[in-house]
């Protein structure tokens, strides 16, 4: 693993009825659904990473903080940033902010743990059985 402070990933959408609170179900108007503003703000982080983990490591969220600031609505350009911030062991923590053209939209942090994925994936299982 060689995660340090300082590795950032972006990624910029444009708002489609798909990423919309009227569509995921978290509200009834056509703007940037909170639920969807957290999924690209983890993609994001996953991006930032994946290609510093080791064969058969992967990331998984453990803690979120987030603030929605202002509304996107349809046909605006969102562009999410995050930033690397801590390495504590396989404790990763991720500080992020969301801004169109005009202002921040959303900002916080995100928290993922790095595990083994054949391992992870068994220990779920077990929970089930």
């Amino acid at each position: 693993m060689t995660l340090a402070p300082g590795l950032r990933s972006q990624l910029l959408i444009m708002v489609e009825m798909e990423d919309t609170a009227k569509r995921i179900g978290s509200g009834d108007v056509p703007v940037l659904a909170t639920p969807r503003l957290l999924a690209l703000a983890e993609a994001a982080t996953v991006r930032a990473v994946e290609q510093h983990l080791a064969p058969g490591e992967t990331s998984v969220g453990t803690r979120v903080e987030l603030e929605h600031l202002a509304a996107s609505p349809l046909g605006a350009h969102v562009q999410i940033t995050v930033e690397l911030t801590e390495v504590d062991g396989r404790r990763l923590v991720f500080a992020f902010t969301a801004h169109d053209k005009r202002t921040v939209v959303g900002r916080g942090t995100i928290e993922r743990i790095v595990v083994d994925r054949t391992e992870f994936l068994a220990r779920s299982r077990r929970r089930l059985g």
